[in-house]
């Protein structure tokens, strides 16, 4: 059984997607939006495992939705614009229904569904952190699902290969970004690399030890992070 949410702002396009969905008693109804606020909000509500999205909507754009999700379901598409097809299909979209579809098509879209091997993260990802100005939240994996933290809770950052391991006061998430990249995408007033496996949030930093030539930083959370000596301009800017 996977639960479902349609969100469009006309009122044809969310009865035709329902009048469909009788053919398939595994996908659950919950409830239907017309506009991009509501979506987000019913979204985090119920946690739907698939949502049907138009791209056109009033409040936000259904790309405009994506950042500020909690988890990411997967998401077929439904738009009378075609122009964003290729952007949607580039970063993994379960299927993109261009506006006016046949009950054969939207079939196709339920088989493609059904394979499993589809989903979102790309399209989250170059949402949320393919920003001209830094983001306020970052997409992380917890267990098969995708959730978005806000960079306020991020206690530490760590390398993990070509990923990065992301510490909170709650848990430890995992990155698709490296540390490299995820740095370029963090604010530098409130982050800063202290090592080239570590990265760290000012404002949890709880004490700062010398040690040795070097410095080993206490975070909220009393974890110690290591400043290595290449970095010990950086962390001697901020003592006073």
């Amino acid at each position: 059984m996977k639960k479902v949410i349609i969100a469009d702002d006309e009122e044809a396009g969310r009865s035709l997607i329902k009048e469909y969905l009788k053919d398939y008693p595994d996908l659950v109804l919950l409830g239907e939006v017309n506009n991009g606020v509501d979506t987000i909000t019913e979204i985090n509500r119920f946690k739907p495992d698939l949502i049907f999205l138009d791209i056109q909507m009033p409040g936000k754009t259904g790309f405009e939705v994506l950042p500020y999700l909690e988890e990411i379901p997967q998401i077929i598409f439904s738009t009378a614009y075609d122009q964003y097809a290729l952007q949607a299909f580039e970063v993994h979209a379960v299927d993109y229904l261009l506006k006016p579809y046949t009950k054969e098509r939207f079939a196709k879209s339920i088989e493609r569904l059904e394979k499993g091997d589809m989903d979102v993260s790309g399209l989250a990802q170059s949402v949320i952190m393919d920003k001209e100005d830094y983001p306020e939240r970052v997409l992380v994996q917890q267990n098969k699902k995708l959730i978005t933290i806000a960079l306020g809770d991020i206690i530490w950052v760590e390398a993990y290969g070509d990923y990065s391991k992301i510490h909170t006061s709650a848990s430890i998430f995992l990155s698709n970004y490296g540390i490299s990249d995820l740095e370029k995408k963090l604010n530098p007033k409130l982050f800063l690399r202290v090592h080239r496996s570590y990265i760290i949030n000012l404002d949890k930093v709880k004490e700062l030890h010398k040690y040795g030539k070097s410095y080993d930083v206490t975070m909220q959370n009393d974890e110690v992070v290591r400043v290595s000596r290449g970095y010990l301009d950086a962390i001697k800017k901020i003592m006073l």
